[in-house]
C-alpha cells in the first residue's frame, strides 16, 4: 500500500488542517478581527492544501511529491505568520505549520524514486 510509508507525512497535514481551522475560527473571534485577516487567510489556504496534499498521498497520486513541496511553502507562509501572534492558537498553529512543512519536504525528498516507478507503469497489476 503505497501511503503508508506517507503515513507520518499524512498525519502532519491532518493535524495542520485541523490546528489552522481551529486558527481562523479563533481568530475570528479576536477584539481586531481586521488585523488578523492575513493569519485567517493563511490558515484557510494552508488547511485546504493540507487536506489535498494527504488525500494525494493517501491514494499514491504520481503527483504527491510536487503537491507537497507547493504544501511545504503554504504551511511555512502560514506558520511564519502565525508566529507572529501572541495568542495561544497562533502558537500553536506555527507549531503545527512548521511539522508539517518539515515532514512535507521530508517526502518529497524521498519520494521521487516510487513516484518514478509509478509514472514508468513499473507496479504490477
Amino acid at each position: 500500500m503505497p501511503n503508508q510509508q506517507f503515513q507520518s507525512c499524512i498525519d502532519a497535514c491532518y493535524a495542520c488542517a485541523a490546528a489552522c481551522d481551529h486558527c481562523a475560527a479563533a481568530c475570528l473571534q479576536e477584539q481586531d478581527v481586521k488585523m488578523m485577516a492575513r493569519c485567517i487567510a493563511l490558515d484557510m489556504d494552508c488547511a485546504e492544501i493540507c487536506r489535498m496534499a494527504a488525500a494525494y498521498m493517501a491514494r499514491g497520486s504520481e503527483l504527491a511529491s510536487a503537491l507537497c513541496r507547493v504544501c511545504a511553502d503554504v504551511c511555512e507562509a502560514c506558520g511564519d505568520e502565525c508566529a507572529q501572534h501572541q495568542m495561544g492558537h497562533c502558537q500553536e498553529c506555527a507549531q503545527a505549520c512548521r511539522r508539517c512543512a518539515d515532514e512535507c519536504r521530508r517526502m518529497a525528498g524521498g519520494a521521487g524514486a516510487q513516484q518514478q516507478d509509478m509514472a514508468t507503469g513499473a507496479t504490477a497489476h
